[in-house]
């Protein structure tokens, strides 16, 4: 168990490295949530210290609070609409580089941040590629309308379940204040139309399903003796 943990940790800070290399100097970044994410936030500072001129959009308060400890200066989308590259991790990704991500509550503010970049730079271990999505997909609702809108995801074919939290009592809270609700799905036959039908919902504020983003996607793997870079030309050549 322990050389299967080192491994994937080992995947983990490969990718992410690897992705911190892609920033250049003098751009702003998104910077998303997530243990993979925290490694490219690792090198970043490293560069910072040699002298990269970098300002970071972070996507949670975990995200922010870890760029502070390692001196990556942050912004705001306020005042950085526009976004020169986002770095983040998923959970699965398929082989059109449809995701779904948010198993740290902070899809929203991920997706946000992904539609501001030119480039969205997803780095993930190797077991995140999938042939298919499938499982649990993360929702954020308004607390308001949790009932009616557990009872119209359930129409879509889902098992629904309130996230709870670990180490306090109750439902997980996003850091927009809202609850997260995983459902449970077998098989994901059309993520697009999946998110589509889940963003219609009334009280949903997002999904963790990321469907239209491959065009600008590159996905890093990483693995425990290498990292491999896919692209949007690897899926639409």
């Amino acid at each position: 168990m322990a050389g299967t943990t080192n491994a994937v940790a080992a995947a983990k800070r490969a990718a992410g490295y690897q992705a911190a290399e892609m920033v250049e100097d003098g751009t702003v970044i998104g910077l998303g949530t997530g243990s993979t994410v925290f490694y490219a936030i690792e090198c970043l500072s490293g560069r910072i210290r040699d002298g990269l001129s970098v300002a970071g959009v972070p996507t949670s308060y975990q995200t922010a609070m870890r760029a502070r400890e390692y001196g990556v200066p942050l912004t705001t989308l306020d005042d950085n609409p526009v976004l020169d590259l986002a770095i983040d991790g998923a959970d699965q990704v398929d082989p059109q580089f449809r995701m779904i991500k948010g198993r740290g509550a902070a899809l929203t503010r991920e997706k946000c941040v992904a539609s501001a970049a030119f480039r969205f730079v997803v780095v993930i271990d190797e077991a995140k590629m999938v042939p298919r999505l499938s499982g649990a997909v993360p929702v954020e609702i308004l607390p308001f309308a949790t009932k009616t809108a557990m009872a119209q995801l359930r129409g879509l074919g889902c098992r629904p379940f309130i996230r709870e939290a670990v180490k306090k009592d109750g439902p997980v809270i996003t850091d927009n204040g809202n609850f997260i609700v995983d459902c449970q799905f077998e098989d994901i036959v059309n993520p697009a139309d999946l998110e589509t039908a889940i963003a219609a919902i009334p009280g949903v504020i997002e999904s963790g399903l990321f469907s239209r983003f491959a065009g600008n996607t590159t996905v890093v793997v990483g693995s425990e003796k290498k990292c491999t870079v896919l692209t949007s030309a690897d899926v639409f050549p």
